[in-house]
């Protein structure tokens, strides 16, 4: 491995390479800052990534010009250029996103990821982000790292040895974090009902965010929880703390926290650093419906930005505007409900902040549905949960209207009339 400056690091790259670029709180912005550097002499390089954080310059003027954002996930970063004429979005379920590399559909030419110094033995951890960085690494032709000593050693199978990266940049920068923020009151009478389902023993997926932390601020007597997900945050801390996190009832790594990312705050960073107990596999594993189900009362908390009167879910977009993902909701979703005494909960708010309600009596136009009314189990809202689960078109219709906000109860009341008139 060459340690050399950035700007020779990313002189590997040449015009249309597809270049991998690790994610979350491990992108590795000096790395892309300095591809960003070079767009004068670089045409039509595809970008390739799920979840990035920081600025992303390529998506901009004049670097679009060279640069291709193709996003299997969309963060707000990326969000406008995907919707553009200078970007992409890939529908895939995070679970088979590796196959795109291991199966030779996208393949990788340069991989660029952010990795702690190496050991005595000459391994790196790829820290945070494993998701489809380990088949990304395996399957690139060339490997550029950031190497920095405020990344931690995670457990698990996020290691690479330096004899595998082609050029590395040392760098001494804070990894991004995601700080709690405080929940409305919205969200707290979601997360009340959503905890009501969750029974002793139950392993946990959850995602980031207001709703899944008072979640779990409402599981303090709860026991014998377990963690399967594909990320988690700073909400689990007090839970491990107190040995209600015990992971002694999963059948799959029993008594470890199982993930393929983490994003949050340095008190969360600082306590997976060198833990044992956080177990990091890749997102081909961690959302593996076939592994998911085999714990016991798997429990999933998604979300969604609306829901019809059927029970088509759709969480990744607003009309045709591509506004995050499929990402992971429907491997969990499958999964808990395949799983003995599981539960698969979408939990979102009942209006949007303008008052526009989430349930609504169609799909937006152009609307992707991200989870199927076949799939579809227990809907939450501040206003209670249903199970749709063995339930009619009809009496779909009249439990969603009995969570939605009361302001709307009574146009989506005539709508539900009308659709069963329209079919008769």
């Amino acid at each position: 491995m060459d340690i050399v400056s950035a700007a020779e690091a990313v002189s590997h790259v040449k015009s249309g390479d597809r270049v991998f670029f690790q994610g979350a709180a491990m992108t590795p912005k000096v790395l892309i800052e300095a591809l960003c550097d070079r767009y004068q002499e670089l045409e039509e390089v595809e970008l390739f990534q799920i979840h990035t954080e920081g600025d992303a310059r390529y998506t901009r003027e004049p670097y679009r010009n060279s640069f291709i954002t193709n996003s299997c996930f969309v963060a707000g970063n990326v969000r406008q250029a995907v919707n553009s004429s200078y970007g992409a979005y890939i529908p895939i379920f995070l679970s088979e996103i590796h196959l795109l590399f291991r199966k030779n559909i996208l393949p990788l030419d340069v991989a660029f990821i952010q990795v702690s110094p190496p050991d005595k033995h000459g391994y790196c951890s790829l820290g945070l982000s494993i998701d489809i960085t380990i088949p990304a690494i395996q399957t690139a032709k060339k490997i550029i790292a950031q190497i920095n000593p405020q990344v931690p050693r995670t457990h698990g199978d996020g290691i690479i040895h330096v004899s595998k990266i082609n050029a590395a940049v040392n760098v001494d920068v804070p990894l991004f974090t995601h700080e709690p923020g405080i929940p409305t009151e919205i969200e707290k009478q979601i997360g009340k009902h959503v905890a009501e389902l969750i029974e002793d023993g139950a392993t946990l997926q959850m995602g980031i965010g207001g709703i899944p932390n008072v979640v779990l601020s409402n599981l303090m007597n709860h026991k014998r929880l377990g963690i399967h997900t594909e990320m988690f945050s700073d909400g689990i801390l007090p839970l491990v703390e107190k040995g209600i996190i015990t992971g002694e009832e999963k059948e799959i790594k029993t008594g470890k926290i199982v993930t393929c990312f983490a994003m949050g705050s340095k008190k969360l960073y600082d306590f997976i650093d060198d833990n044992p107990l956080i177990h990091f596999k890749e997102a081909g594993y961690t959302n593996d419906t076939a592994i998911i189900r085999q714990n016991p009362k798997v429990t999933a908390i998604n979300s969604a930005i609306e829901i019809d009167l059927t029970g088509q879910v759709c969480a990744d977009t607003i009309g045709c505007y591509q506004y995050s993902g499929v990402g992971g909701q429907m491997d969990f979703i499958r999964g808990a409900s395949l799983s003995e005494g599981g539960k698969a909960i979408i939990a979102l708010p009942s209006i949007t902040s303008k008052g526009i309600s989430k349930i609504v009596p169609h799909l937006m136009e152009g609307a992707g549905v991200t989870t199927t009314r076949a799939h579809v189990h227990y809907i939450a809202t501040e206003y209670g949960v249903v199970n749709l689960y063995g339930k009619n078109l009809k009496q779909r219709a009249k439990a969603l209207i009995s969570i939605a906000h009361p302001d709307h109860r009574e146009s989506l009341e005539e709508e539900a009339f009308s659709r069963i008139n329209k079919t008769r």
